[in-house]
């Protein structure tokens, strides 16, 4: 089975260029919707956050209580790390998993889409990374336009690795600093390559 690792910071498109995947016809894990998932209400990440920053943190009826940690750790590197420890450790746990199922069900192909190029869970699972990135106020714009506001979307970037370290960790980088179908030819031409020369098939977009 082959294994696409997709990457890189808010605002970048990492979000699209993995739906264009799933456009394509690939099976997609998320790692965000997967950090979500073991934050809600019953998560296994829940006790071990609670035990790091307090039971504030938690809301009985939902889980995390996602807009008062985000003001912690988006003002807090050591705290956003932290929290990063323990949601990866149950998140990496869940997509191992999944990643054993569906090749011994045969998939010939796989997506992997991860905000953050980790060792183990994405890059050691991962047979070529790619990085999505795009120009910071492009991204700003996007923030924007998802309801987020400038000050709070600088902060999240600011916390972010920088483009020089998403590259160390990529196989390649990819520039979304143009329109979507320019995205979408892109994603095209990087499938055609990885999986198409690999007789790997999947749906033209």
């Amino acid at each position: 089975m082959f294994v696409l690792g997709i990457t890189g910071g808010i605002g970048a498109g990492k979000s699209t260029v993995a739906s264009l995947c799933r456009e394509a016809g690939l099976t997609v894990i998320d790692a965000d919707e997967i950090s979500r998932q073991v934050t809600q209400a019953g998560g296994s990440a829940l006790a071990e956050i609670a035990s790091e920053f307090g039971q504030k943190f938690i809301l009985p009826e939902l889980g995390l209580n996602r807009e008062k940690m985000s003001k912690l750790v988006f003002t807090d590197k050591q705290a956003l790390d932290k929290l990063g420890q323990i949601v990866h450790k149950k998140v990496r746990e869940t997509v191992k998993k999944r990643v054993k199922e569906l090749s011994e069900a045969g998939v010939k192909a796989l997506v992997l889409d991860f905000p953050i190029p980790v060792e183990e869970g994405f890059l050691d699972l991962s047979d070529h990374v790619v990085s999505v990135w795009a120009e910071r106020q492009l991204r700003l714009e996007r923030l924007s336009l998802r309801g987020l506001a400038k000050a709070d979307a600088e902060l999240r970037m600011q916390v972010q690795m920088t483009r020089e370290e998403y590259r160390e960790k990529a196989d390649e980088e990819l520039l979304n600093n143009g329109s979507f179908e320019d995205l979408k030819q892109k994603v095209q031409e990087l499938l055609e390559r990885e999986l198409g020369g690999r007789g790997i098939n999947f749906k033209k977009l």
